[in-house]
């Protein structure tokens, strides 16, 4: 499989920051891994004309579960897709924790991702107070079977592991807990679909240069969903060839 490295801009960019894109395309003309930015909505069009003839694609951070309709301030997964969106992340712990979702939705959501023709990524994730109570194991399970859209197959969708409490931290899992967590994901994988091996498994949480290398050696990663080192040119190239080099 094509690993990839994929970078959430969150609600950060202004117009200015399409030169940071445009400084990932040039940096990376041709990568051996999938390379995609996923900017505030408000960029996309632009980031689209910005990357056209480039290597980057472009991913989207939310969709509404419906295909139109009454839902003022929503996008439609297709709108996404036709402003130039290839992928749209789904469940962030941010979506959860902020608008209250939960699986039932995500998993319809990846499911409208995928019914546009996008790639849905799926993110699970543990609380600080569900790791100390040591139900790491069970919590990511349960998200994945919730949130798993009908449908999905290792072409149109990729699960991202990102703990919660690393996530805009600087705190990273050890590469002991990475490994246990993405091992057991395969395993639950296995159970619920074909083709589980060809599944992209991406980790998140505080992932950097100064990291990404011996987190993209450990088994079953194979990838990394990236926040705030992903803004900058400069600090997500060293990130994306460190997995060309995994």
């Amino acid at each position: 499989m094509r690993k990839l490295a994929a970078g959430n801009w969150k609600m950060n960019g202004m117009a200015a920051a399409l030169s940071e894109a445009r400084g990932v395309s040039i940096a990376h003309p041709n990568p051996s891994v999938d390379v995609l930015l996923c900017p505030p909505a408000t960029l996309l069009t632009r980031a689209a004309d910005a990357l056209a003839n480039s290597a980057i694609a472009l991913g989207a951070q939310d969709c509404h579960a419906a295909g139109n309709g009454a839902h003022t301030g929503d996008l439609a997964a297709s709108m996404l897709a036709e402003a130039g969106a290839s992928a749209v992340i789904v469940g962030h712990s941010e979506r959860r924790a902020d608008h209250g979702e939960g699986d039932e939705l995500i998993r319809a959501k990846g499911e409208a991702a995928i019914a546009a023709g996008m790639v849905a990524i799926v993110c699970i994730g543990e609380t600080l107070a569900e790791r100390e109570a040591g139900s790491t194991l069970h919590v990511v399970r349960s998200q994945l079977a919730g949130s798993l859209p009908l449908g999905a197959t290792p072409q149109n969708t990729v699960i991202a592991y990102e703990p919660v409490w690393a996530i805009g931290t600087g705190k990273v899992a050890t590469p002991e807990q990475i490994a246990e967590v993405h091992a057991d994901l395969r395993a639950a994988l296995t159970d619920m679909m074909d083709g589980a091996d060809a599944v992209r498994l991406l980790y998140g949480g505080s992932v950097k240069a100064a990291n990404a290398a011996e987190i993209f050696a450990i088994p079953h990663v194979d990838g990394a969903l990236v926040g705030g080192a992903s803004l900058k040119a400069e600090d997500f190239s060293p990130i994306v060839s460190a997995l060309e080099e995994a």
